[in-house]
């Protein structure tokens, strides 16, 4: 049976929507907000209604009745560190997400999903969620007692692209060790045993390779001497690990067209840092798979940066002999939940409830710190 699956991501100053057939976009629309009308709203909770309103508009200008829907699925932030899968959308989803202190619109995904749904007695799903995490215990831990890694990738492409290397493999993806390394504005590699994230950087509190406009892994002390020596304020020296750092603070542009240019014209200090960021992708590649023991039966090449041809062949130089180096360019988000939804609709892949309770929220052990994030 083929199904019809509507898919959303709920973005700053846009929302994504799209429609799927089996494998074919029925229509697939970034619609733009007036930033006027954003500027209106407080708080992101408050622009619900507003964008469930220009989801509906969007499939009635496509000519696609809501009812005809199978399934609804998308981008869900708000839900807090739980492991990877699908989550039926429910009334506690929504009332987690939409009260969950966070701010950015990608809370709305939930709940706009849950309200659609809802609209024609259908399912909604969150697959692979961007707060999932699934590390180990060995990965979490740092050497300033308190602070821990946690995971913050680029979820449901990591996922949706390992899946995608594994059926090239001939395999399931809870049979293979893959890692993925999506490259877009924000970085993330990603080691994936046998269907989980063991092991990641953290593209929000600035760990890992440096990336199109953030600053990556740094020395810790010269930070420490920034941010107290009084010349810069907590906001831009935050700014500079997530937002204006990595390409963009290095050489004034994050576009990798316009890098590529510059280094065929000549500019030397452009090709050090480009294959800087390259570099370091394929040395936090090398990494992982020490963390799978050596054990990698394919490596992920994703994300936008991942069209450009000398950001690949460079890494793919260092890695290849690790495992063979497979290239999914671009993201494959609104593909992933669609897929999702699928495989829920089908019973192949089991459908969680949420119960709002963390993957993981410190260790509970005799002379463990306590996490100063807590």
């Amino acid at each position: 049976m083929t199904y019809r699956i509507l898919t959303l991501s709920p973005g700053s100053t846009s929302t994504k929507v799209a429609v799927f057939e089996g494998e074919k976009a029925l229509m697939r629309e970034n619609v733009r907000h007036d930033p006027a009308v954003l500027a209106g709203f407080d708080r992101a909770a408050d622009q619900l209604e507003f964008r469930t309103a220009t989801v509906l508009d969007a499939l009635a200008a496509a000519g696609i009745a809501l009812e005809s829907i199978d399934a609804f699925s998308g981008y869900c932030g708000g839900m807090g560190p739980t492991k990877g899968g699908i989550f039926r959308i429910d009334e506690k989803v929504c009332e987690h997400v939409l009260n969950c202190g966070m701010n950015p619109p990608a809370i709305l995904g939930a709940p706009i999903l849950f309200d659609l749904a809802s609209r024609c007695g259908k399912p909604a799903f969150a697959v692979n969620q961007p707060d999932t995490d699934e590390l180990a215990d060995v990965a979490r831990i740092t050497g300033y007692p308190g602070v821990y890694r946690k995971s913050h990738v680029h979820c449901l492409n990591q996922k949706e692209c390992a899946i995608r290397c594994a059926a090239s493999l001939g395999k399931r993806y809870d049979e293979v060790n893959v890692i993925v390394a999506h490259v877009g504005g924000g970085l993330s590699v990603a080691a994936h045993r046998q269907g989980r994230m063991v092991d990641t950087n953290d593209v929000l509190e600035g760990s890992g390779p440096f990336a199109p406009n953030r600053s990556g892994d740094v020395p810790a002390k010269p930070i420490a001497a920034l941010a107290f020596s009084g010349a810069h304020d907590k906001k831009e020296v935050m700014g500079v690990i997530g937002k204006t750092g990595g390409l963009k603070g290095l050489l004034g542009t994050d576009d990798a067209q316009e890098i590529d240019a510059r280094i065929d014209a000549g500019d030397e200090w452009a090709r050090i840092v480009f294959e800087a960021m390259a570099y370091q992708t394929a040395k936090q590649i090398g990494a992982f798979a020490a963390a799978l023991e050596g054990r990698v039966d394919g490596i992920v090449l994703t994300g936008g940066v991942s069209h450009d041809q000398r950001f690949v062949d460079y890494v793919t130089t260092h890695v290849s002999w690790i495992a063979p180096v497979f290239v999914y360019a671009g993201d494959f988000e609104m593909e992933g939940a669609a897929a999702g939804a699928v495989r829920a609709l089908e019973g192949t892949e089991e459908v969680m409830a949420y119960t709002g309770v963390p993957s993981w929220d410190g260790f509970k052990l005799a002379g463990a710190p306590a996490d100063v994030e807590a």
